[in-house]
């Protein structure tokens, strides 16, 4: 468990620091909201204490933040200052706890370790929510790293609340994505997809927020928009990046306020609705680059989940086929046809620029019985891969296959392939293979 402390005055970093790591605890330090905020993406602390008083952003800033990251994260604030107005505010703004200097190096660990516990407690449960969802969410396919982060962040995000943004190519499943965040979510209220792609910019304001009678020409009664239809559930923004920047001017208020205006109206009217997007671009670039409001970039970053293509996944092609071939042959009413390892191999060499959704074409004539339209170049793809890569993709294949037949013994694997050991061993380190993976639970 890592604890991150953020303090400016040196000395008090310094003894806090050495307390903690005298109660075995594992020591993060910033001096700063901002370094604090920085060390959060990338270490994802169990607890964060933090001075009030800081340069820049202060404590408070910075609890709130820390909350709307993930607002189970335990947040202990000190302060030299401390009254008990201000430790009243503390814990009505989330904080755990309250430190008022001087403290002493027992009651410093004593709350952190509280803390810590508590944080230990809500993880556990999150990893008993993963594997729950794991079992029931068929449509989330995968077991490579990257694939177990996005499942990862998807049971941890879940049920927060927060809004998030889903970054990923075309056709990686980001729609499936968001509606499992909706569904541990806990929402009672409707899922509404809204494709900002083909949204008319004519017609961006009715459809969004509605109107009232008489708000324009045709307009005979009043309508209520996405935003206010999906009152107590979630509305999924696909292709956030095609809004154009008048919409995207519009939107960032609402999103901002949680609340809007039908057309036509004056009444402001609250809505509430969790906020997923997607964009198959990266965002910040594209602020960068002035097509995208940096703004609204930003109040949609709060939480993002990155879904990998399938060319950086190609572990789990065959798990991702055999389910897609699995719901293909149910829907066509045949038998699940079986592939070939040459297939495989070829199919692990592609590099699926449509991801699942090509995938998905391939498992479709696969179970249509189109035995030579099942190549990735019968879906209109026709750089074929190397031929290096495609052995490489076979070899790979094959010592997967031999570690699952042993499980896990790289000894007997090696003596089932018929190569010396060490060369194994080195085949197994160049694939990152992780022969763990086939040994069984004990």
């Amino acid at each position: 468990m890592t604890v991150l402390l953020v303090e400016d005055d040196p000395l008090v970093l310094l003894g806090a620091e050495q307390a903690l790591s005298l109660a075995g605890m594992t020591v993060l330090t910033a001096t700063d909201a901002e370094a604090a905020l920085q060390c959060l993406a990338s270490h994802q602390p169990d607890t964060v204490i933090s001075d009030i008083r800081l340069p820049g952003a202060d404590g408070f800033e910075l609890l709130r933040q820390v909350r709307a990251l993930d607002s189970e994260v335990p947040v202990i604030l000190m302060t030299g200052h401390g009254d008990i107005r201000m430790a009243v505010d503390a814990m009505h703004n989330g904080a755990y706890d309250f430190l008022e200097k001087p403290f002493s190096s027992d009651r410093l660990t004593e709350v952190t370790r509280r803390a810590l516990e508590k944080r230990h407690l809500v993880l556990e449960n999150r990893r008993l929510q993963a594997l729950l969802a794991a079992q029931s969410d068929s449509d989330l396919i995968g077991q490579t790293p990257a694939m177990k982060e996005a499942k990862r962040r998807i049971a941890a995000l879940g049920p927060t609340q927060v809004d998030v943004l889903i970054q990923g190519e075309t056709g990686t499943g980001k729609e499936v994505v968001a509606h499992a965040l909706h569904k541990a979510s806990g929402r009672r209220g409707p899922f509404v997809a809204i494709n900002c792609g083909a949204l008319p910019e004519s017609i961006f304001e009715s459809e969004m927020f509605g109107h009232e009678a008489g708000a324009f020409t045709g307009a005979a009664r009043k309508r209520i928009g996405k935003l206010e239809h999906a009152r107590g559930g979630t509305v999924f923004l696909d292709e956030i990046e095609s809004l154009p920047l008048s919409q995207q001017v519009k939107m960032l208020r609402v999103l901002q306020e949680r609340r809007l205006e039908r057309l036509g109206g004056n009444e402001s009217i609250s809505i509430d609705c969790r906020v997923i997007a997607a964009t198959k671009d990266d965002l910040k670039i594209q602020s960068e680059l002035g097509r995208f409001r940096a703004d609204l970039y930003y109040r949609l970053h709060v939480a993002s989940i990155t879904l990998p293509p399938v060319r950086e996944r190609r572990e789990d092609i065959p798990l991702l086929m055999a389910h897609l071939v699995r719901h293909a042959a149910n829907r066509y009413g045949v038998p699940a046809p079986r592939w070939s390892e040459v297939q495989m191999a070829a199919w692990q060499g592609h590099d699926w620029p449509g991801n699942v959704r090509e995938l998905k074409n391939v498992a479709d004539r696969l179970c249509l019985g189109l035995e030579g339209d099942v190549s990735p170049s019968s879906t209109g793809i026709t750089d074929a891969p190397a031929l290096s890569l495609q052995l490489e993709v076979f070899e790979k294949h094959l010592i997967v296959q031999a570690l699952m037949a042993h499980a896990g013994s790289v000894t007997l694997a090696a003596e089932r392939l018929k190569l010396p050991r060490k060369t194994l061993y080195d085949k197994v380190a160049r694939y990152a293979i992780d022969p763990t993976r086939y040994r069984p639970v004990t």
